[in-house]
């Protein structure tokens, strides 16, 4: 919640600075925004790499079917989040076309940075996945102790860039991109559509809950609804903590008090934690959309969201379990599938960390359901 309350800061100064300051002082919030927008760029294939090959490296392969179907599971959970978002985003289309005429209107010429400095990525989005997932199953067959280590310890030197450079930062990018907007004067006209955004995700987090309990229920032959209602303290806990990795203790206690066999408890709850980000996914594409709509990015439509939607649940193995890590792990697939610039993904940055905690509320209950789906499955009567 501290960085939430940074960030919102962070927006409020960047409105205020875009209205009131001389357009010198603008250039130089322009300036650093396109530094921070070059170095994001920059770091994103080292955190699809490390997060992913350490990640799929640490997994127990002997753990057969029980990690089969988890992993299946919790792919096609995300994927069903992410169809369900893309629908109620096209459903909804025209409450944010509205104000876009408006906003053509009324923007004016972009302010220039006083310098750039490009700093090119080392390798594209595709290629990192590529890599991540070549040499992180290759580690895990090979057991090779040595290349695992290696994955680990990069995996720590991008976490705290993320922890120390990155997240501390955030609020000074965010203050700049609004400040770049509010001097187009084109932000004002959008927060309305964006807070309708943020409510749409957090109600499609619980419609997808619901939805996904009675499937596992009805799998499981159990009540869904007394499985969710033990699991709201892991949905509260993961509100404060914002992390689905901090919740983890608490997951499992729900978790093994109504699902059958404990030990299943004890392998997906954890696994799920870091590769079921159903909540996340949600959030994401519901606020790509509108991002893509009143930007004038493109036009949203099935041929175009659904290959991103397959992509965003893959890539969600990479989101790092620090605040705002699932949109980190997405940019790259932002820019690269859907062509955000950088002041769109900076947009996507505030609107995602403004619900982190409820979106991580929904990834963590999620897991409880999966578990009782793999229980089913794993070890039937």
């Amino acid at each position: 919640m501290n960085l939430l309350l940074k960030l919102a800061v962070g927006m409020i100064a960047g409105l205020l600075i875009g209205q009131w300051m001389p357009d010198g002082v603008i250039r130089a919030f322009v300036t650093f925004e396109v530094l921070f927008g070059d170095f994001l760029k920059f770091i994103i294939p080292f955190i699809i790499i490390f997060f992913i090959v350490s990640g799929i490296a640490s997994l127990k392969s002997n753990s057969g079917r029980t990690l089969g179907v988890t992993v299946a599971l919790a792919y096609l959970s995300s994927v069903a989040a992410g169809l369900l978002a893309v629908g109620a985003g096209l459903l909804t289309l025209d409450f944010y076309t509205a104000p876009v005429l408006s906003l053509q209107q009324e923007a004016i010429e972009k302010l220039k940075p006083f310098f750039i400095v490009t700093i090119p990525p080392v390798l594209d989005v595709m290629s990192a996945l590529t890599v991540a997932f070549m040499f992180g199953i290759g580690i895990n067959v090979s057991k090779n102790a040595l290349l695992k280590n290696v994955a680990d310890g990069c995996t720590e030197i991008i976490e705290l860039t993320i922890k120390k450079i990155i997240i501390p930062l955030l609020p000074f990018y965010i203050c700049s991109v609004f400040a770049n907007m509010a001097a187009e004067g084109a932000v004002f006209q959008t927060l309305e559509t964006y807070g309708f955004v943020l409510l749409l995700a957090i109600a499609l987090h619980w419609i997808y809950l619901i939805v996904l309990y009675c499937f596992a229920g009805a799998l499981s032959q159990s009540n869904p609804f007394t499985a969710l209602k033990k699991m709201l303290p892991a949905y509260f806990t993961a509100i404060g903590t914002m992390s689905s990795s901090a919740t983890i203790p608490v997951s499992l206690k729900q978790t093994k008090q109504y699902i059958k066999n404990p030990g299943i408890a004890d392998f997906t709850v954890p696994l799920c934690a870091t590769i079921h980000l159903a909540g996340s996914t949600i959030t994401l594409i519901s606020c790509a959309i509108a991002v893509m709509v009143l930007n004038h990015i493109a036009e949203p439509s099935l041929g175009l969201l659904l290959p991103f939607v397959f992509m965003l649940a893959v890539v969600m193995v990479a989101a790092p379990g620090v605040p705002g890590g699932g949109v980190m792990a997405a940019l790259g697939i932002l820019s690269s599938m859907l062509g955000f610039p950088e002041e769109a993904l900076g947009l996507m940055i505030a609107l995602y960390v403004a619900q982190d905690s409820l979106g991580t509320a929904c990834n963590v209950t999620g897991d409880g359901a999966i578990a009782m789906i793999v229980d089913r499955f794993c070890h039937p009567k």
